[in-house]
């Protein structure tokens, strides 16, 4: 993986003409090496001959849909970032192409700038070496006391209990068990999960945590703590 969004090369696929080049103008823009293709075996084939450091996916193409475009990756054994670019923002399709194997989902119509801030923060995720202090396995699952995450399958249980999550809620959660033990500031998650670089919108750390403590405390001790005035910690109570 390249260190600097310079030398950062991005595969932005889609067989919309105007989408396609206005991606690829706002992301070379902001200092990405960018490459495109109009189909899924167009990028089948470009990610193997280039190796891209993430993809940028329509799901709708015009021959291979995107969900089986990420399919094939990852049974090839490429774990190249997948963020996924599409019209249906459905619950069962956003678990469907996460499941498979992506790692975020972007809806149509949307934001060139959020879109750049997600490739941005999906980037540093996939550099990042440190686990912290979460028990991962091969199979990308977290654990944290009696708190499960998977990554693969995009699922979440809690003393055994299935706990169903939006994308920004587990990928929030995910951030907080990877790092589970340290107090991360608002800023750190609005970086690292949201993608943003600013302290301005950090109200909605605040009201994300709150979907999430709904969700977990009442399966058992709560886990995510508030460090008053610094930030957030996910880490087993003394008690238990």
């Amino acid at each position: 993986m390249r260190e600097t969004a310079t030398r950062s090369h991005v595969l932005v696929v889609d067989d919309e003409p105007n989408i396609r080049d206005l991606v690829q103008a706002a992301l070379r823009f902001h200092g990405f090496s960018v490459d495109t293709a109009e189909t899924g075996g167009g990028c089948l084939a470009k990610a193997h001959e280039q190796r891209p450091d993430l993809i940028v996916l329509d799901v709708l193409l015009p021959d291979v849909g995107g969900f089986e475009v990420c399919r094939q990756l990852r049974d090839a054994g490429d774990e190249v970032p997948v963020i996924y670019l599409t019209a249906r923002d459905t619950p069962s399709d956003t678990v469907t192409g996460l499941s498979l194997g992506g790692d975020d989902y972007v809806t149509k119509p949307f934001s060139v700038e959020a879109l750049v801030a997600r490739v941005h923060a999906l980037l540093r995720r996939a550099r990042r070496d440190d686990g912290g202090d979460a028990d991962r396995n091969d199979e990308g699952l977290l654990r944290v006391d009696d708190l499960e995450l998977n990554e693969r399958t995009w699922s979440v249980r809690r003393a055994g209990v299935p706990i169903e999550l939006s994308p920004t809620e587990f990928r929030l959660l995910a951030y907080l068990m990877t790092n589970a033990g340290r107090v991360l500031s608002r800023a750190q998650l609005l970086e690292n999960v949201w993608g943003w670089d600013y302290e301005g919108q950090s109200q909605i750390v605040e009201t994300y945590v709150s979907y999430l403590r709904r969700k977990l405390d009442p399966l058992g001790p709560a886990l995510i703590h508030t460090q008053r005035g610094v930030g957030y910690a996910l880490r087993i109570p003394d008690s238990a």
